[in-house]
């Protein structure tokens, strides 16, 4: 018997399309990206290839702090 809470957290998942209009890309680039293991592990239902939505958005911040920390560190520029 599963209590309401449970079954209330579930993690959402995203499409490939869903996925691409987030990272602003093409659906072929997050299929590219999957098959490359550049994506988080997908959720495989079938054919389907589905994103969680929550381990893209950690996926993105981790690339967003990266990248910051990158051109913070580059000699010659002033700091933001």
């Amino acid at each position: 018997m599963s209590t309401p809470e449970s079954s209330s957290v579930r993690p959402a998942l995203l499409t490939a399309d869903d996925a691409a209009r987030l990272l602003r890309t093409a659906r072929r680039a997050i299929y590219a990206m999957v098959e490359r293991e550049q994506l988080p592990a997908p959720v495989r239902i079938g054919r389907r290839v589905l994103l969680r939505q929550d381990d893209l958005s950690r996926w993105l911040e981790t690339k967003q702090q990266r990248s910051s920390h990158a051109i913070a560190s580059r000699p010659g520029l002033p700091p933001d």
